[in-house]
């Protein structure tokens, strides 16, 4: 059963119009570089419609491993007349695997690092979340629509890279690890942060005789930043994103240069993330001042 009809799963002509459309979202994307408005994270604001980051996370994350799935599942079989609808075992392997890291990325990304693993998050405004829910749902409907049937459709479509694809699922398990690397790295400052703050409470109460639970239900927990220097944040403020980037292009690689989707994603993510990291990279040179931040670029090592 569609969950909108032609478009949940889409017909095949309205995916080549999301994916042919979605190719030019980098025309929209680079505007932000002149209204570097981007109102989560650190520079989050206060507004009665702010989602609590986890939540926020979740919600605007999310889509994307759930959209393609569906569509991975409900999307024809490589033989239309033949087998029904939902029939992903007729799939050939390479559209498995690349389905497959998809979601591994994403169930990490939208379900373990926001709800499980993240000490704490800033709260998103709605002009955030809404806009990254629209940007997975769209990029998981030309994904999507790729691995699920409108791409390859036989194990014979998948020899003429087949060379690469070891390369490239080696790429993106490095990107992978190198993410979650760098990713854990700022969550530890503000592990750390919290337990400085937990031991400052623990002396205090004791100082007024009141347990340290009913202390810190009258204390504001302050948010904490620092300048992360681990592994490539030696050399940029923003190594997650750029490990997330790598990571693409190792998918990018397994489907091969003529995959639009993959292409697409890849060159989306990175023109909607580099006025973000420029963003970053000037609050950090405001926060702690040029000399800390030394000659570390934003997010490519030497050049941006």
């Amino acid at each position: 059963m569609a969950v909108i009809e032609g478009w949940l799963p889409p017909t095949r002509e309205n995916w080549e119009f999301v994916a042919y459309w979605w190719q030019f979202l980098p025309v929209v994307t680079t505007l932000q570089l002149f209204f570097p408005y981007w109102p989560q994270g650190k520079t989050s604001v206060s507004s009665r419609f702010n989602l609590p980051g986890p939540l926020a996370w979740f919600v605007m994350e999310v889509p994307g491993m759930t959209v393609l799935s569906y569509l991975f599942y409900t999307l024809p079989g490589p033989s239309y007349a033949a087998l029904p609808t939902g029939s992903p075992s007729s799939l050939p392997w390479g559209n498995w695997v690349m389905a497959t890291l998809y979601v591994v990325h994403y169930t990490y990304r939208a379900i373990l690092a926001p709800l499980f693993l993240n000490p704490s998050m800033s709260p998103s405004h709605p002009m955030v979340y809404c806009a990254a829910f629209l940007w997975q749902t769209a990029n998981a409907i030309s994904i999507g629509g790729w691995v699920g049937g409108y791409g390859p459709r036989t194990d014979k479509d998948w020899y003429h890279h087949g060379q690469y694809m070891f390369a490239g699922m080696v790429i993106w398990f490095l990107g992978f690890i190198g993410n979650i690397f760098h990713d854990d790295d700022l969550r530890e400052i503000r592990r750390e942060s919290m337990r400085r703050q937990r031991r400052d409470a623990e002396k205090k109460a004791k100082e007024q005789g009141r347990s340290v639970d009913e202390y810190m239900r009258n204390v504001t927990v302050q948010k904490v930043y620092m300048l992360p220097k681990n592994g490539l944040f030696a050399f940029v403020t923003h190594a997650h994103y750029l490990c997330e980037w790598v990571e693409w292009a190792g998918w990018w690689m397994i489907g091969g240069l003529r995959c639009t989707p993959a292409r697409s994603f890849l060159l989306n993510e990175m023109s909607s993330m580099v006025p973000r990291a420029l963003q970053g990279h000037r609050w950090y040179k405001e926060k702690f001042g040029p000399e800390k931040v030394g000659r570390r670029k934003a997010v490519v090592p030497g050049l941006l």
